[in-house]
């Protein structure tokens, strides 16, 4: 079976282009917080404790998720974003694991934004941190988003830093536009194989 490595970085360090590289050299991707949309549209377990805390007018009449209302609730109270993780965060895991099992390769590469928060990051094999300026995060979104300066600045600092994450980091990425990424990855993509060989 592939051994399974764990992709983190905080938001604006570009933590999805590394895994478009990585996918490049053959590596497959599950990206977290893309299931997680999904399941939470799908899964009957998640639909239902939702509907249950929240009323059914959670979701909208044609069945998807009001991520508005949900954002509305879970992003101003913590007690609620803890409770709205633990019923999503093992479904997901649960994907991964299944997904994982049928995967051809070396390795997988699991993407999750909280990886090291959520202690997913116990279940990898190995870990990779993705790391960049915190001012060049704050640029990148505000230009992808839309959102200004201080918004994203706040966004930050609710997330773990960098300096937290890396000692459970096995590798650190550096998207600093001034480190050159190909050869950081190709290094690791390699380490990663001979690992795998040896598993």
């Amino acid at each position: 079976m592939a051994i399974k490595i764990g992709i983190t970085g905080g938001i604006g360090s570009g933590k999805s282009i590394i895994c478009q590289l990585f996918k490049l050299l053959g590596a497959p991707v599950f990206e977290a917080d893309v299931w997680a949309k999904e399941l939470v549209n799908s899964h009957e377990k998640i639909k239902t404790g939702l509907i249950d805390w929240y009323g059914s007018d959670i979701y909208t009449q044609n069945g998807t998720i009001d991520r508005k209302k949900l954002a509305g609730i879970i992003f101003t109270n913590e007690i609620e974003l803890q409770k709205v993780n633990n019923l999503i965060h093992p479904v997901v895991r649960e994907e991964f694991q299944n997904w994982a099992e049928k995967q051809i390769s070396p390795y997988v590469i699991h993407e999750a934004a909280i990886l090291f928060e959520s202690g997913f990051y116990k279940m990898m094999d190995q870990t990779i941190l993705v790391t960049a300026p915190e001012e060049m995060r704050i640029e990148r979104v505000s230009t992808r988003d839309g959102s200004d300066a201080k918004e994203v600045r706040e966004r930050i600092q609710k997330q773990w830093s960098d300096d937290k994450k890396r000692p459970l980091a096995t590798f650190e990425i550096r998207n600093d536009n001034k480190t050159l990424l190909i050869p950081q990855i190709i290094k690791i993509d390699k380490q990663l194989k001979e690992y795998g060989k040896i598993w």
